[in-house]
């Protein structure tokens, strides 16, 4: 069978256990997971129950799919997601972005757990992505083209959706929470980066750093979704503080701000318009 039909049949079965597509839906990086269990009449599916999906095993990833309400809006929110370290092709790692568009999701908020290379940045600190440099060394399009997918050169001069973003700014002044702006670097891991490569990518403009995310916006955007992008800086990258990194730091740090970010989401999808519009 072809990744199209594996796709298909996996939205096929999404949308028999949890009815028609969602007004958007999230995908919840490391120690974020939490927010899927904020939302109401829930329908739980087993990432293990969908045909063809990869399960998720890192710590922090719960490995489930929660469609339910936030508000007046019908959410889908993915509690944990796999990475292209764990050994993963990139069509597995971004199988579950490709299914959500074929259920019939318009809108994608990405988020995860990163190292934060801006000085100015303290742990904790939520960042919306305004760009990102893909260091994984590949990109999740290469090889044949199908068509029904999305176009063979797909444009990528916004990414992230410069409404989304102006959205999740109103959000956070709603609820006097600080966001920054800044440039993710996806690199593929898993051993955190160097002092030197750290100080590399600074120079190249990024403002954090993670394993995740540049893949999954890169197919949103070959589908037509409109993608946003949120960073929990839960940990400073190597050599900005005197410390080992650990990732039990990321965990922790993503416990501590989970209400301020579950906040922010809910203020975001409060001004999300319903459908596709």
């Amino acid at each position: 069978m072809t990744l199209h039909e594996h796709v298909q049949q996996a939205a096929a079965e999404l949308e028999a256990r949890a009815g028609a597509a969602p007004d958007l839906a999230i995908v919840l990086g490391s120690g974020l997971g939490e927010f899927a269990d904020t939302l109401a009449s829930p329908a739980v599916v087993p990432y293990g129950a969908i045909p063809h999906w990869p399960e998720a095993a890192v710590v922090g990833h719960a490995g489930k799919l929660v469609a339910g309400a936030s508000g007046r809006r019908r959410v889908a929110a993915l509690a944990g997601r796999v990475h292209f370290y764990e050994g993963y092709s990139m069509d597995r790692v971004t199988f579950g972005v490709r299914t959500l568009a074929m259920w019939g999701v318009k809108r994608l908020v990405l988020t995860n757990a990163a190292g934060g290379i801006n000085t100015s940045f303290a742990e904790g600190a939520l960042m919306v992505i305004d760009d990102h440099l893909n260091l994984f060394g590949t990109n999740p399009l290469v090889g044949p083209n199908d068509e029904r997918f999305g176009p063979r050169f797909p444009d990528m001069s916004e990414v992230y959706s410069k409404r989304l973003r102006a959205m999740a700014d109103e959000a956070a002044a709603g609820l006097g929470v600080t966001l920054a702006h800044g440039v993710y670097a996806g690199l593929h891991g898993p051993s955190y980066e160097t002092p030197a490569e750290i100080r590399m990518l600074r120079t190249l403009g990024a403002d954090a750093v993670g394993m995740s995310t540049v893949p999954e916006a890169i197919v949103a955007r070959h589908m037509g979704l409109e993608v946003l992008g949120i960073s929990c800086i839960t940990n400073m990258a190597a050599g900005v503080l005197d410390r080992p990194l650990d990732h039990r730091e990321v965990m922790e740090t993503a416990a501590r701000v989970k209400a301020t970010f579950i906040g922010l989401v809910e203020g975001i999808i409060a001004r999300v318009p319903a459908g596709g519009d």
